[in-house]
């Protein structure tokens, strides 16, 4: 992702997260813990609340986030392919960082979306256009 996308992505609180099951019925999520690691192909997405989304990904890992906000210079659609993990070295570090934010948070699974594609989301000439 370039800079200004890594820069529009750390600006978020809350992103949208879509998934569909296999059939093709869609979901979409609120989510607050979603973090694109350093080398900026990975995000990190915590499992609290996942019902239907947990359910999707293990029939369809595929998701797609969406980057926007009035602090957001840019407008970006998000695409990629995920794995469920639930113990392991990046599991264990997500797991603290999440609970580092209260115990209110049970920090089930780890969702890593490897990024596939990145499309323009705002109105014009561009819109729609890939990105990466």
């Amino acid at each position: 992702m370039s800079n200004e996308m890594v820069e529009d992505f750390a600006k978020m609180t809350v992103f949208p997260f879509a998934t569909s099951s296999k059939s093709g019925e869609p979901n979409v999520i609120p989510i607050g813990f979603c973090k694109l690691q350093e080398d900026r192909e990975t995000i990190w997405i915590a499992d609290n609340f996942f019902h239907k989304t947990r359910q999707n990904l293990e029939e369809n890992p595929r998701g797609s986030i969406y980057v926007w906000g009035p602090e957001v210079k840019g407008c970006y659609q998000i695409k990629g392919d995920f794995e469920i993990k639930t113990d392991g070295e990046e599991y264990e570090k997500m797991y603290k960082a999440v609970k580092s934010l209260g115990d209110r948070f049970p920090a089930k699974a780890l969702a890593v979306m490897k990024i596939t594609d990145v499309y323009e989301c705002k109105s014009g000439a561009g819109a729609g256009k890939q990105l990466l």
